[in-house]
């Protein structure tokens, strides 16, 4: 059976990437389109045959996505990318087949492309969900995720208050996590760099490798370097060198372009 996907995403860089993880999870997909709009998603559906999925993007950059059911008929699987908390997560869970919570892991993304193919049959014999776009719409909306603003370190047997704002970057190293303020002090954070970077403004900090994430406000340039990789160049040599592999090079590229 052949599975058409369009991809809708506001950021660029991020719906490259999802294309690339889905193209690597099921290589005999078709993806047909990636599109970051409420006007070219429905010009594109109006246009096209309805594709099997549709991975959809909550806040486009001409409006939220429920306004796409307002002006087309869509009878696709949808799975909604978003950065919402988990109070509206719940709406997703009944009103569609899935959902991703960004940034988007590879298992999570299988996860639902296999809770896709069980509903496979019911997507290709049109039958679907009985969806309240709306009253979805008003839950989600009124639930938006509020991005990390502090962290609490320890000193001894006191603790301070970090502001995210001060932070230039984090990285890991010896089972460690640190963050780096601007004035190149290093503190020691309780938490793993996945759940961090969960909780950062992607529009802000990049994850740039497995061993850390950087502040845009803290870069000064980027450099190309052997094989493809990039390497980072952060203001006042806070860190010599932090690589961006050649898989993740453009989509940094893009993200400092935003």
């Amino acid at each position: 059976m052949d599975i058409n996907v369009i991809i809708v995403e506001d950021e660029l860089h991020s719906g490259k990437m999802l294309k690339e993880m889905v193209a690597t999870l099921r290589p005999e997909w078709k993806i047909e389109a990636l599109l970051q709009s409420v006007s070219e998603t429905v010009e594109w559906l109006q246009q096209h045959e309805q594709p099997s999925i549709i991975f959809l993007d909550i806040e486009l950059a001409d409006g939220n996505c429920f306004s796409i059911f307002d002006q087309v008929q869509v009878d696709s699987g949808i799975i909604f990318t978003t950065a919402y908390n988990e109070f509206a997560l719940k709406a997703f869970q009944t009103n569609s087949i899935d959902y991703l919570l960004k940034p988007i892991k590879e298992g999570d993304l299988l996860r639902s492309i296999e809770k896709v193919e069980s509903a496979i049959e019911m997507i290709t014999n049109n039958i679907q969900p009985d969806i309240n776009y709306q009253q979805l719409a008003s839950t989600i909306l009124n639930s938006k995720k509020d991005y990390r603003q502090r962290f609490v370190i320890s000193k001894r047997e006191s603790f301070f208050k970090l502001s995210v704002e001060e932070i230039a970057y984090f990285y890991f190293d010896s089972r460690v996590t640190f963050a780096v303020t601007y004035d190149n002090k290093h503190h020691v954070l309780n938490q793993p760099l996945d759940k961090i970077e969960l909780e950062l403004d992607p529009k802000s900090f990049f994850r740039t490798n497995r061993q850390s994430i950087v502040n845009v406000e803290a870069i000064d340039r980027f450099e190309t370097y052997f094989s493809g990789k990039l390497v980072v160049k952060l203001i006042n040599d806070l860190n010599d060198k932090i690589i961006i592999s050649r898989a993740k090079a453009t989509l940094f590229k893009e993200w400092m372009n935003q």
